[in-house]
C-alpha cells in the first residue's frame, strides 16, 4: 500500500483523537457526577459513489465506558 493514503489516514485519526479527547473532557466537566460515560465512536464512509456504490461500505463502531475519578487519587 502506498504511503500517501496511510499518511492521510494517520493524520485524520490523530486529529480525531485530539478533538475527541477535548470534547469528552469538556462534556465531563459540564456534567459533574460519578456515573461513567457510555460512548460510541462511529467510523463510516460518507463518499458519494453515485450509481457505483460498493457492495460493502466502510463502517466501524466501537463502544466503551469512560470512568470518572472518585475520591482522592
Amino acid at each position: 500500500m502506498d504511503d500517501i493514503p496511510r499518511d492521510d489516514i494517520r493524520r485524520l485519526l490523530k486529529s480525531f483523537g485530539v478533538q475527541a479527547d477535548e470534547a469528552i473532557l469538556t462534556h465531563l466537566a459540564r456534567l459533574p457526577g460519578e456515573q461513567p460515560l457510555s460512548i460510541r465512536l462511529v467510523l463510516e464512509d460518507r463518499t458519494d459513489y453515485g450509481s457505483g456504490k460498493p457492495e460493502h461500505r466502510l463502517h466501524l463502531e466501537l463502544e466503551g465506558t469512560i470512568r470518572r475519578r472518585t475520591g482522592a487519587g
